[in-house]
């Protein structure tokens, strides 16, 4: 297994710091908010940010998608997730990587480690796994793909574990550590992302 050194871990969390940083000013223009907006989620009038052009809803600029500088040894086509900044970067190679906004594990479901892509799904079915069936009863046992799947319009399945990195029906929760320890994108970003993969492709999960 290969490890991220620690410099390069430390290069990856001075790049997010920053950005955020160089949006904090904008940031505090707008009233973001991590839940469904009351009545229209859609974003009315003209974009306050040129980069929502790519989103149909109101987020935090600084989780849109966007190129950005990387300092990382991984090969072009690697995925490096960041659940503490909520970051997921597909390597570019040069330097750079395309950079999307994710939803994490909430407290007490964080993992982290080396896998690989084992399987791509274009509107996948859900099929609560035990565990979390017996936390959430109320929950169906099989869910179609669809629009209102939670899985939403692509999945990407990381070895043999039960995690996904998949879109959403709930894309206001990007930027929160609000699932059972799936990678949330919304459907643009997920559906971008899956274009771009190849079953084989390595993930590290920080």
């Amino acid at each position: 297994m290969l490890r991220f050194t620690r410099a390069a871990v430390c290069a990856l969390a001075v790049t997010a710091a920053l950005t955020a940083d160089a949006f904090a000013g904008q940031i505090q223009q707008y009233p973001w908010v991590y839940a469904p907006p009351p009545g229209i989620t859609l974003v009315n009038g003209r974009p306050s940010n040129a980069l929502q052009l790519q989103s149909r809803y109101r987020m935090n600029p600084v989780f849109l998608r966007q190129v950005v500088r990387i300092s990382s040894n991984e090969h072009a086509g690697t995925i490096i997730v960041d659940t503490n900044q909520h970051f997921l970067y597909f390597v570019l190679g040069a330097g750079k990587a395309l950079r999307y906004g994710i939803g994490t594990a909430k407290t007490g479901f964080e993992w982290s480690g080396t896998h690989r892509i084992t399987n791509k799904r274009e509107w996948p079915d859900w099929t609560p796994p035990a565990e979390m069936l017996k936390r959430r009863p109320d929950l169906p046992r099989h869910m179609a793909g669809g629009v209102n799947n939670p899985l939403g319009a692509r999945a990407l399945y990381i070895g043999s574990t039960l995690y996904r990195i998949h879109g959403t029906n709930e894309p206001w929760t990007i930027g929160g550590d609000v699932s059972s320890g799936c990678i949330r994108m919304t459907n643009d970003d997920v559906m971008d992302l899956f274009s771009r993969v190849q079953i084989g492709t390595k993930v590290i999960v920080l």
